[in-house]
């Protein structure tokens, strides 16, 4: 992908294709389930089955770093080879890294996924503002500078994220507010500047939140970016969730055991019954 900015591109794929994300995890049991080695090759060949069955069918690929960190160097290039490969497809590749330091060990971070040319570029990362969301600020302004976007961590799907994003400061602000707040204000000065209308900033709110936002004060519908949406699937959230937790907002559905639990043939029809769930009513 080329164009500037990036959540511009993913914003009419999800459009035209509706607003799923396959996650890429090839994990250990899936592997073995698809007949495939737990190794290197494996993995890659993990990847080109998702990359050849998902072409128009989801709007976005995330690989899930971790599953392929676990095997070394090999590992590494194997996900080279997957983010290449898909870019080179024409798919739109989120990176979920959830990478999160402060100065030039954040900027060392964005430079590895962010940077044109660079062995493992992609379209978007995830990062985790809990070390503060101006740690992130290399991130956002190599991401700013090339076109690229950023799904930033807000109010996640698992339990324990609560004792963190549900507090509040002295202002009675919760952190998940004060990272929402922050990430439209990135958006809104972005989009003054170019006229787009969606910012860079995504940010990851779990379809399985429930009320958590209402709660919090937040209305998700005015948020002027795009939300990654894990918890969908196998996580237990589906169609009426994600109209519950995000209304008519920008969602991006992120689904991974649900679709690649299928196995090889069966991808594409499995994320067209997810696209045919938790398309906008």
């Amino acid at each position: 992908m080329s164009e500037v900015n990036s959540s511009a591109v993913l914003a009419r794929r999800m459009a035209d294709l509706g607003p799923l994300c396959v996650g890429i995890d090839p994990h250990p049991a899936l592997l073995d389930s698809w007949g495939l080695p737990a190794s290197a090759a494996g993995l890659e060949r993990f990847g080109e089955i998702c990359i050849a069955e998902l072409d128009g069918v989801a709007a976005a690929l995330k690989p899930q770093v971790a599953f392929f960190e676990s095997y070394g160097a090999a590992g590494i290039a194997a996900l080279e080879t997957v983010i290449t490969s898909a870019r080179e497809a024409g798919h739109y590749v989120i990176t979920d890294a959830k990478r999160g330091d402060i100065g030039s060990t954040m900027a060392g971070y964005a430079d590895a996924y962010l940077r044109p040319g660079a062995p493992l570029e992609s379209d978007a990362i995830t990062l985790s503002p809990y070390l503060g969301f101006g740690a992130l600020e290399p991130a956002i302004d190599l991401a700013l500078e090339h076109g690229k976007a950023l799904y930033i961590l807000a109010l996640t799907s698992n339990p324990e994220g609560a004792s963190v994003q549900h507090a509040r400061s002295t202002d009675g602000q919760s952190v998940a507010g004060a990272i929402v707040a922050s990430a439209e204000a990135v958006n809104a000065d972005v989009m003054a500047r170019d006229g787009s209308d969606v910012g860079p900033i995504g940010l990851v709110v779990g379809a399985t939140v429930g009320s958590a936002p209402r709660d919090l004060g937040l209305d998700l519908a005015d948020f002027n970016g795009i939300f990654l949406a894990p918890g969908v699937g196998a996580q237990g959230a589906g169609g009426a969730e994600c109209h519950d937790v995000f209304g008519a907002a920008k969602m991006l559905a992120s689904v991974s055991r649900g679709v690649l639990g299928a196995g090889p043939g069966n991808l594409a029809d499995a994320a067209r019954r997810f696209v045919a769930e938790i398309a906008p009513a």
